[in-house]
């Protein structure tokens, strides 16, 4: 008897559907008023780079004034745009932000105000720039607060725990360490907490080993301290007695272990803005408020019309009206505010500022 095998091939079918997902898709020729862009053509290949710029007056919402955009699966990397010569396009401001406009571009004459990420403040209190001639004047720089902490310090058999790495720590910060196992800290327990004040990590315990062994009867001291020197460590305030006096600023936050002071409007805070208190009954050092501030009187200053006095924070800038003449038109003046020193421009027509003219 013969027994017969008939192999069968299964034949696999891919729908074109699932074929499609794999194949990318190609653009469109983008809309670019104001501008032209090389190679022209209708259609562009996924992968496919364009170069585009501006006409006289204009320029790319970039940093350039020419610019490449590649075909990415139907969509450019970036839309080609032609904006206003005038105009400004974000600004990169490092550990810092601000309000973005929906247009990704800013017109001429806009002032953003910056805020400073945690940790970090204004340098010189500046915290406005403002979009004059396409570039931005004055811009912010966050630089590292004065109370906030660097990098925690690293404790010997512990790892902090729940914390991020990150370079600067804002005051009043609190990390976290745990032993490993094996190891506890004071009292038994294996956390030890630490808390950033006044730009220092609060001391922090060891962890020590479950067992350990001490030579008969023989005292130890502080290993921290030489023989005859008393150690200083930060205690509660009511140890130190009344608040010291800051001229200009007054006491806005009292904590157990810290005071915390801040500068009246138009004064700024040099030092610390936590106080506190040690254990020979001493505060530590105290901050001093240094003015930040302008005044124009306006009513002495026979150059403009007179509005009374006029105050201008460090770094602020306004105009001022300038002394009407008969049958002239109105002119203003822009009046700054540098370092506390005053500097005044020509007396011009607002047109004339509005464009940079003056």
């Amino acid at each position: 008897m013969c027994i017969i095998y008939l192999g069968f091939v299964l034949v696999v079918w891919f729908p074109a559907g699932l074929r499609a997902q794999s194949v990318t898709q190609s653009c469109s020729a983008p809309s670019l008023d104001h501008g032209f862009f090389a190679p022209k053509q209708e259609i562009y290949s996924h992968g496919t780079k364009l170069t585009y710029t501006c006409n006289d007056g204009y320029k790319p919402a970039e940093k350039s004034w020419w610019v490449t955009s590649t075909c990415e699966n139907g969509k450019w990397s970036h839309q080609p745009q032609c904006i206003d010569e005038h105009a400004c396009i974000p600004p990169n401001i490092v550990n810092g932000k601000y309000t973005e406009m929906q247009t990704s571009w800013y017109k001429g004459g806009t002032t953003i105000r910056i805020t400073c990420d945690k940790g970090y403040e204004p340098k010189n209190q500046a915290v406005t720039a403002r979009c004059v001639n396409g570039t931005w004047s004055s811009l912010p720089i966050c630089e590292k607060s004065t109370d906030a902490c660097s990098e925690p310090p690293k404790i010997q058999h512990a790892v902090i725990i729940r914390q991020e790495p990150q370079e600067v720590f804002a005051a009043d910060s609190v990390v976290h360490y745990e032993c490993r196992d094996g190891y506890t800290a004071e009292g038994g327990d294996t956390n030890i907490t630490i808390v950033c004040v006044s730009g220092k990590w609060t001391d922090a315990t060891k962890c020590r080993g479950l067992t350990t062994s001490t030579g008969g009867g023989a005292s130890s001291t502080s290993s921290g301290s030489k023989e005859g020197e008393v150690e200083l460590r930060r205690v509660a305030i009511n140890n130190c007695g009344a608040p010291p006096r800051v001229e200009n600023g007054d006491v806005v936050q009292t904590q157990s272990m810290f005071l915390k002071y801040q500068c009246i409007d138009f004064y700024s805070l040099e030092g610390s803005d936590r106080v506190a208190c040690y254990s020979n009954g001493q505060w530590s050092d105290v901050p001093t408020c240094r003015a930040t501030y302008c005044s124009v009187d306006t009513d002495a200053d026979r150059r403009f019309e007179s509005v009374g006095v006029q105050f201008l924070r460090d770094g602020e800038e306004v105009p001022l009206e300038c002394k009407k003449k008969r049958w002239t038109p109105n002119k203003w003046s822009m009046v700054r505010c540098t370092d506390t020193t005053l500097t005044f421009s020509d007396c011009c027509l607002w047109a004339s500022i509005k464009v940079g003219n003056c």
